[in-house]
């Protein structure tokens, strides 16, 4: 079993790293905040006081942070990670970031000899916890084989999106569907509550119907629809509001950057905007359907 070192344990980056332990992984941690390396202390991990600590005998380094610049932070400049990770080790950087900056890290990396992909994740803290996430890579194709042993620990579905950055566009381009999705399924469900129709009733309808989608099945907006739910538990945990409206603002720019049209992406990012402003952005994004409820 390999010796990684796992920085960031945030809402994903802690069952992550909890299920590469569970797999039998020595892993090394390193965050912020000091009962989250606790919390993977508890469960065999090893604590280090830094990052740069954290990898220095690390043969693999996987990172999970908030966004681009926490990442190009983390990584560049005379005391970043680049500097203190020898050549030939894996990086696997699974924050979801600007495609810019992935490519930016990986071609610093590169320089130095240092192999990484940019490897996204999607299906929120109940697929961390669960070891089913969908991990969307960018990187050589040789990288990513190298990586896919520790990836299968975490996930059940990868795929491989294309060069550097490329696993960064995808994630971004799924984002942007799921924001549009979940305000969408909130506006029609305050709707159909508004004219009298119970929600469990209609969600049961539309799930079964053309407008069915990931949130009616899954993770839907309306409380007491799903006992699993944010939604039922007063919107806490899950998939936060504000980093829902960093994605879409990553997708705005980089709609800006390919001269590319995204209306709707626009118009969810702008409704997420408004709700972060009315002080929801801790709440989960399904949190959006307040915006549209009587």
């Amino acid at each position: 079993m390999s010796r990684i070192a796992f920085i960031g344990l945030g809402h994903m980056g802690a069952p992550m790293a909890l299920n590469l332990v569970k797999a039998g992984h020595e892993l090394v941690v390193f965050d912020l905040v000091p009962a989250a390396i606790k919390t993977l202390v508890d469960a065999g991990a090893s604590a280090a006081p830094s990052a740069q600590a954290a990898v220095a005998d690390a043969e693999v380094v996987i990172s999970m942070l908030p966004a681009s610049k926490h990442v190009e932070g983390l990584y560049l400049g005379d005391a970043g990670l680049l500097t203190h990770i020898p050549s030939g080790r894996l990086v696997l950087e699974c924050s979801t970031i600007a495609p810019e900056s992935a490519r930016k890290v990986a071609e610093a990396a590169a320089k130095r000899g240092v192999r990484m992909i940019d490897a996204p994740v999607s299906g929120g803290t109940g697929g961390a916890v669960a070891g089913t996430l969908t991990f969307i890579v960018g990187g050589e194709s040789s990288d990513l084989e190298a990586a896919r042993p520790y990836l299968e620990k975490m996930g059940k579905n990868i795929f491989h999106a294309g060069d550097a950055g490329a696993g960064q566009v995808a994630k971004i381009c799924n984002n942007m569907l799921l924001g549009i999705l979940m305000a969408g399924t909130s506006e029609a469900l305050a709707l159909g509550v508004a004219n009298g129709l119970d929600p469990k009733v209609l969600s049961d309808i539309i799930a079964k119907s053309s407008g069915r989608n990931w949130a009616t099945e899954l993770y839907n907006p309306w409380p007491g629809v799903m006992d699993h739910a944010p939604a039922s538990k007063d919107y806490a945990g899950g998939f936060g509001v504000d980093l829902m409206l960093k994605d879409l603002g990553l997708a705005a720019e980089s709609a800006l950057n390919a001269r590319a049209s995204v209306p709707l992406g626009e118009l969810a990012r702008n409704l997420y905007s408004m709700h972060s402003a009315q002080g929801n952005g801790a709440l989960d994004f399904s949190s959006i359907l307040n915006l549209f409820k009587k």
